[in-house]
């Protein structure tokens, strides 16, 4: 893909834009800590490097900052996050009051279902629906050290459970059976005692007022960036006097030569329901069943919007979702979760490691499923070891 360079010094408000000049030449470009990325991670360091007083600067290869989150506005006046919904939820106070400082958060705690036999059920499952359907004295149909993601999961639940809420779910987001999963990928969900309806406990939840692309244009406001610029293919214009830090794919930094590390993405349709205020009860319900369609998921971002603006929003727009191999690493959204491909990322850190000077972090450069929460802590914690070290100028 090519790429127009645009050199960009955000004004307060993390959007400048303007060209290095009439010929679209780009200067060589250098600063003590060089940051390939604009996402949660890459923004979060830069932010923290440039409060210390750190000469910093981003180098981002879209033409929006802030990786994949972002949105932006359908005509109709929803709000739809651009790559998939992000529900931001944390237990940490410090982490809240990091994110509070680039938007204010309205309260919003997911609630999602799942389509089950016709019916709309709790999602996690709850275990008064195991209760009702398969009696009271259930128990999981699997026991001992789960070796698959299937086995962890029916080692959670009943078979007829599993096939129900998990199976075809999990085999069409990655698209393949599941015992070929890992099974630390049963890590993100549960079997309830209850019939809380929230998809997480977590003490602090919200999404930002202004939306997802103003803060994280606010997170990087006033640091230098260079926006459509491939790292990758201008490395010779750059120079990173103390650290790189890349959070980019890692195969790609290598150009690939150990091999290629499997991601999952979502291709999103939309659709625009003029006549209706609502057709879903909650945001995301949950496509299960092969049989009804391959997508995996149907979402309604109205939903999700701050409640006072929805009465001013004429109909409602519905997305689906449907999971694909992304070649172009701009739509690589999920590290694939099986043992061959952590080996490959293994190879690959070590030699990330050996490299003086370079770190390599970040959801795809860690190889490794983030949270919104997670990716922000992760950041501060390299972050203050950046800030903590004392590396050499390069000459």
């Amino acid at each position: 893909m090519e790429h127009t360079l645009n050199a960009v010094k955000p004004k307060s408000n993390g959007n400048g834009n303007g060209k290095s000049d009439d010929s679209g030449f780009m200067p060589p470009l250098s600063a003590d800590y060089v940051i390939v990325g604009s996402g949660l991670t890459g923004g979060t360091i830069a932010r923290c490097l440039a409060d210390a007083g750190r000469d910093v600067i981003i180098l981002e290869r879209r033409a929006h900052v802030g990786g994949n989150v972002h949105d932006h506005k359908h005509p109709s006046g929803v709000r739809i996050h651009t790559y998939g919904p992000h529900y931001f939820r944390t237990g940490s106070e410090e982490i809240w009051d990091y994110v509070n400082r680039f938007a204010k958060f309205y309260k919003y705690e997911a609630i999602v279902k799942s389509l089950v036999d016709g019916q709309i059920e709790n999602w996690p499952i709850a275990a008064s629906y195991i209760r009702r359907t398969v009696g009271e004295n259930w128990k999981p149909s699997f026991t001992g050290l789960p070796r698959n993601f299937e086995e962890a999961s029916l080692a959670m639940m009943p078979e007829p459970i599993y096939r129900k809420f998990v199976k075809g779910y999990s085999e069409k987001q990655w698209g393949v059976k599941a015992e070929q999963l890992s099974a630390d990928l049963a890590r993100r969900f549960d079997v309830r005692e209850d019939d809380e309806p929230r998809l997480m406990r977590h003490k602090y939840q919200g999404i930002p007022r202004d939306g997802y692309a103003e803060f994280t244009k606010n997170i990087v406001a006033g640091i230098p960036i260079v926006m459509n610029f491939d790292y990758l293919n201008h490395k010779h214009l750059v120079t990173a006097r103390k650290r790189l830090i890349f959070t980019g794919p890692i195969d790609e930094f290598f150009f690939y030569d150990l091999g290629v590390l499997r991601y999952r993405g979502q291709r999103r349709e939309h659709t625009h329901v003029a006549d209706k205020d609502f057709v879903l009860p909650c945001g995301q319900v949950n496509n299960p069943d092969p049989e009804l369609g391959p997508h995996i998921r149907t979402l309604e971002w109205k939903h999700m919007m701050p409640p006072e603006e929805i009465p001013e929003i004429i109909g409602t727009v519905l997305t689906r979702e449907y999971t694909y191999d992304p070649k172009d690493p701009n739509y690589q959204e999920y590290p694939f979760p099986d043992k061959e491909n952590q080996e490959l990322y293994k190879k690959y850190r070590a030699r990330a490691e050996a490299i003086p000077n370079l770190m390599i972090c970040g959801r795809l450069g860690e190889y490794r499923y983030y949270d919104m929460d997670q990716a922000i802590g992760r950041a501060l914690v390299l972050a203050r070891q950046l800030l903590a070290e004392k590396v050499s100028a390069v000459a």
